[in-house]
């Protein structure tokens, strides 16, 4: 079968400059915690904060998400960990191997905690954040390209991703494309932050129903992708272990979506709930004050007689 078009893999991962080695890798998750960076404080500021506030969630965020990617990466994928054979090999980030369900938890676990110190609101701000994170994930995944891994099963349409020979798993080495999983899931963060934005702007959420949402999409569209892939993973009962988290973290998120919006009780404070709009040109105007009950113009003593109406002939 004749190849009619295909998408090339950079032949190299890393440029050297001097004693120094750059990892393309890192660079696209240093392009993505900018993005997530941007577009979370651009919020935040449009709703009255300040960029400090972001900085700091950002440094601690990637920190311990980083961390607990790693850490997600080696005890689902202790086998891919060993074939390194170097002491390193459990910390070696740059290799690959970033757990995205790991680094979620514990950044945002992270993240929270700088938010309450500095004494605002958890759930306003996983408000805000939801989208850039999916930002985030989408760009993060052109490392997988760089790195030629985390591919899908092999295809013949013309978006294969072409893949080289050495990096190719046990038992496909006599396939050349393989479906794109990096271009379907960056094409699915892309679309998936269009919507939280437009579902935002056209219906009020009770905060975290946004987050709750994004992660119900993005575990939605990564069970599909799970689906295709054809790394080494664990199974169980025929799906791989990411698939079943998947499963599990849909129903949790849109479980929480629909009672936390929908059914929940609302005993939101006063002080968090939103402030109501600014008033209109009409409302602006001063309402018209009553009017006191007229004086009498005689002053007259003692009690008045009432006469009722009609009574009262006039004199001839």
């Amino acid at each position: 079968m004749t190849l009619l078009a295909s998408i090339p893999s950079p032949a190299h991962s890393t440029i050297s400059l001097g004693p120094l080695t750059i990892h393309f890798y890192g660079l696209m998750l240093l392009a993505s915690i900018a993005a997530a960076v941007w577009l979370t404080g651009v919020r935040y500021v449009r709703r009255g904060g300040n960029w400090d506030l972001i900085f700091q969630i950002a440094v601690w965020g990637v920190l311990a998400g980083v961390v607990g990617a790693r850490l997600y990466h080696d005890v689902t994928s202790w086998n891919e960990v060993q074939q390194i054979h170097r002491w390193w090999a459990p910390f070696a980030v740059w290799k690959g191997g970033l757990g995205i369900y790991g680094g979620i938890l514990f950044g945002v676990l992270a993240g929270a905690i700088v938010i309450r110190r500095a004494g605002e609101s958890i759930p306003k701000m996983l408000e805000i954040v939801a989208p850039a994170l999916l930002l985030a994930q989408g760009i993060g995944r052109w490392g997988n390209w760089w790195n030629q891994e985390l591919f899908g099963k092999p295809t013949s349409l013309p978006w294969g991703l072409k893949i080289d020979f050495a990096n190719r798993p046990r038992g496909y080495q006599g396939f050349t494309t393989f479906q794109p999983t990096f271009l379907y899931e960056f094409l699915l963060a892309l679309i998936g932050v269009g919507l939280l934005l437009l579902l935002e702007r056209r219906y009020r959420f009770r905060p975290p129903a946004l987050f709750a949402l994004y992660v119900a999409y993005y575990s939605l569209f990564r069970f599909f992708i799970e689906l295709i892939r054809i790394d080494p993973a664990h199974h169980i009962a025929g799906l791989r272990l990411n698939a079943w988290v998947s499963i599990f973290l849909f129903a949790l998120s849109w479980g929480f979506f629909v009672w936390w919006q929908f059914f929940r009780s609302d005993s939101t404070p006063a002080e968090e709930q939103e402030p109501p709009p600014p008033p209109g040109p009409e409302e602006k105007k001063k309402p018209k004050q009553a009017k006191k009950p007229k004086k009498p113009s005689v002053n007259v003593k003692g009690p008045r007689m009432t006469v009722p109406k009609g009574r009262v002939r006039s004199g001839r």
